[in-house]
């Protein structure tokens, strides 16, 4: 199975977002190449919220571009079998934490954003990543900072997106 057969699949299991989901499932249909960040239409992203209950903490990166607290993630590659494997080796490579593990249940969320061009969207697929007890946290060279933010902080500091990420993953929990 391809990852593009991966990600039709994990969206047609989805509950939820059905507009989004839609849009999501189109652009796949519309776009033999909407993985992949040549895409000019948009690509799939993946994505995972590292996040520490037993601490009531999530990490966050405060990413190099965007400059803007964020959840770990980015473009699929080709050695990704599935978007639960972009989206788990994202959190790991950002976070330097081995030995995270997914939430159960497959995504949490989706989010559409727009980014600069060449490529017009973002569709992410957002996961949310448990993390092995005495984990430490490295940054990596694509953030700026990568810190540990108690819940309610997180609203404090990152957007809309980030906050409903948490939210969605805390009635998962």
């Amino acid at each position: 199975m391809s990852l593009h057969d991966d990600a039709v699949r994990v969206l047609k299991e989805y509950a939820g977002q059905e507009e989004l989901r839609g849009l999501y499932l189109d652009h796949l249909a519309a776009h033999p190449d909407g993985m992949w960040k040549p895409c000019e239409a948009g690509h799939v992203t993946a994505s995972a919220l590292v996040i520490d209950p037993s601490r009531g903490r999530v990490l966050l990166t405060l990413h190099r571009k965007l400059r803007m607290w964020l959840q770990m993630g980015g473009h699929c590659e080709p050695g990704d079998a599935t978007v639960e494997a972009a989206a788990l080796r994202e959190a790991t490579e950002e976070s330097g934490i081995a030995g995270l593990t997914l939430l159960p249940g497959g995504p949490v969320r989706l989010d559409r954003h727009p980014i600069p061009s060449p490529c017009n969207w973002h569709l992410d697929v957002q996961y949310a990543a448990l993390v092995p007890e005495g984990a430490t946290a490295v940054i990596s060279d694509e953030s700026l900072d990568l810190r540990w933010f108690p819940y309610a902080e997180v609203g404090d500091v990152a957007d809309g997106s980030v906050v409903e990420l948490l939210r969605r993953t805390l009635e998962r929990l």
